[in-house]
């Protein structure tokens, strides 16, 4: 084995090394904000509260921003075991705020979203994982787009308009299906980039488990707008 070869051997090693430890992160935050909002769905105690303290869900909302803002500008200064809880806390934060779902669309519609959504992700996934492409300007376009996204979907809260509402949506499928193999893409150029999976490659994990559980439970929402035909009486 020539020396260009090992060397192509263990880089590739050490990317799949820590691409297996960012999927079991991403996988371990799904499966958190999936128990806590569906077991306080379940909480009689905590929908009285929550119908009698609405405010709650925004207090929540800002939390979860604030908590991706720090993780995001700081995970490489803290210990693993801080950035780890942060990561927790906020699928927690967004545990709680997912709970609300389970009282507007019934359990098979969210379960046949869930799973729709995972089959998108892991198809989209290792499509960035393995395309040659550089998706480097599609991604471009895809963060412009989702701005222009952002804009819409705030207009729409004052106007109300359906039909802008269902462009918003499936837009927004589109769009974070292309960000899922763009930022699968841009993750792996890192790891290639760093080049070790020391401590400060698994904090590098981390952030990209973030941005991956990000993309996730995004196109998680715009599909269960499509999906979400049934209330839950």
């Amino acid at each position: 084995m020539t020396n260009y070869t090992k060397a192509q051997s263990q880089a590739q090693s050490m990317v799949s090394s820590l691409f297996k430890s960012l999927y079991m992160q991403m996988a371990a935050a799904l499966a958190v904000t999936g128990i806590t909002a569906y077991f306080l769905s379940e909480s009689q105690a905590f929908i009285s509260y929550l119908f009698t303290n609405p405010s709650l869900m925004w207090i929540c909302m800002f939390a979860e921003l604030g908590v991706v803002i720090w993780l995001s500008s700081r995970v490489m200064r803290m210990s693993m075991g801080s950035a780890t809880l942060l990561f927790i806390l906020y699928s927690v934060l967004t545990g709680v705020t997912f709970s609300t779902l389970f009282l507007v669309y019934d359990l098979g519609t969210i379960a046949t979203t869930f799973f729709a959504t995972a089959g998108t992700f892991f198809v989209m996934s290792l499509v960035g994982y393995l395309t040659k492409m550089d998706l480097s300007r599609v991604g471009n376009v895809l963060y412009m787009m989702l701005i222009g996204l952002i804009i819409a979907s705030v207009v729409n809260i004052f106007v109300a308009s359906t039909t802008l509402h269902w462009v918003i949506t499936y837009a927004g499928v589109l769009i974070f299906v292309g960000l899922i193999a763009f930022d699968t893409q841009k993750i792996k150029t890192l790891f290639l980039d760093y080049g070790t999976a020391d401590e400060s490659g698994q904090k590098l994990a981390l952030l990209g488990a973030l941005t991956l559980y990000l993309d996730f439970i995004n196109l998680f929402l715009f599909l269960l707008r499509i999906f979400g035909g049934s209330s839950r009486d």
